[in-house]
């Protein structure tokens, strides 16, 4: 197939080169994101291979369907950028990466939480000035703390195998709850009970109009105070917003993300040369209690090498006619946890 690659980093090429090498498609690569404007360098293809930030909208999966294209295959687990009511109406399959490296993703969320504790990021900075006072680093011992995972698909199990390590007390909350995290001591509550009971809040859920600013306000004021809050999934499911009350009050008193709502104009660019104009986020970076990373969660070299090729093998089985591909129907309902997020 002759497949448009948007969005593309040298890494993906790297990934999707090896790849492809027992696949034999005919890739195209474009370093610009998949928007109205750039839509028209789809024209020729039979698919198009998106990821997480592109446009997929109802007005692009129009102008990709007259272009000819009959296939969108996501190298991302989540798809709730694609309008999966146009792609279906106008005959365009979906397809996922359902699951690359869980590892990856919680690996990278306990990162944030034993920086953001022992204030790492910020001894770094003191160590490399001749700054050798520990005052204002004074973190916790994890042992014992109690962590709220909402979400308990196959990134929120790996990431709750952490915390057993480390003796933490893992309170989870998900709509189909899991034996393996059962079996870890985990106990599954209302999602209410959890935001009041327990000291770190992590999310490992995929975006859909129930999660929508699942963190809120009135979320915030159920939490205890100096409660640490940690998003590694996507950006919207946390209002930044309120998130930035609550960190003014002191109700969070750490915030970690990987993702953020409006990431799209900043995320997987280098902008240190300009000046950022969103203030949301540039009021977030004036916190020393917030540690951003821009989505890099996902980004190991085994994660990487497990996307490009469940990507190449759902384009090789769509242009075999077999189905066996990570298909996204158009009536597929993702439960809380039920899936990876990038």
């Amino acid at each position: 197939m002759k497949i448009a690659v948007f969005s593309t980093k040298p890494y993906d090429r790297v990934a999707l080169d090896q790849a492809n090498e027992n696949h034999g498609h005919t890739l195209s690569y474009f370093e610009s994101r998949l928007t109205p404007n750039t839509v028209s360098l789809a024209n020729g293809f039979d698919a198009v291979c998106p990821f997480v930030n592109d446009n997929l909208s109802a007005p692009v999966v129009e102008k990709l369907a007259e272009a000819g294209v009959r296939l969108l295959t996501l190298r991302s687990a989540g798809f709730n950028h694609v309008d999966l009511g146009s792609a279906h109406a106008h005959g365009i399959e979906v397809s996922r990466v359902p699951a690359y490296s869980p590892h990856a993703v919680a690996e990278h969320a306990m990162a944030l939480i034993l920086t953001l504790n022992r204030k790492l990021h910020r001894a770094h900075a003191r160590v490399r000035e001749g700054n050798f006072s520990l005052d204002g680093l004074l973190g916790f011992d994890l042992h014992g703390k109690s962590v709220g995972v909402v979400g308990t698909g196959k990134i929120g199990t790996a990431f709750c195998k952490i915390l057993a390590g480390f003796g933490c007390e893992i309170v989870a909350h998900d709509p189909v709850p899991s034996e393996e995290v059962r079996a870890l001591g985990a106990r599954y509550v209302e999602f209410d009970t959890l935001l009041s009971s327990v000291d770190i809040v992590a999310l490992h859920l995929p975006l859909t109009p129930d999660t929508y600013h699942l963190i809120d306000s009135r979320g915030l004021a159920q939490m205890r105070d100096g409660v640490m809050l940690i998003n590694t999934s996507r950006g919207a499911l946390v209002d930044t917003r309120a998130v930035i009350e609550g960190l003014k009050s002191g109700r969070i008193g750490a915030l970690g993300l990987d993702v953020y709502e409006e990431e799209g104009d900043l995320f997987f660019e280098d902008l240190s040369n300009t000046v950022i104009q969103d203030d949301v986020f540039a009021r977030l970076l004036t916190f020393p209690n917030v540690l951003i990373t821009g989505h890099q969660g996902f980004f190991t070299e085994e994660a990487l090498a497990s996307i490009a090729e469940t990507t190449l093998h759902n384009a090789s089985a769509f242009e075999r006619g077999t189905g066996d591909f990570h298909r996204v129907a158009l009536t597929e309902v993702t439960p809380q946890g039920a899936t990876g997020q990038d």
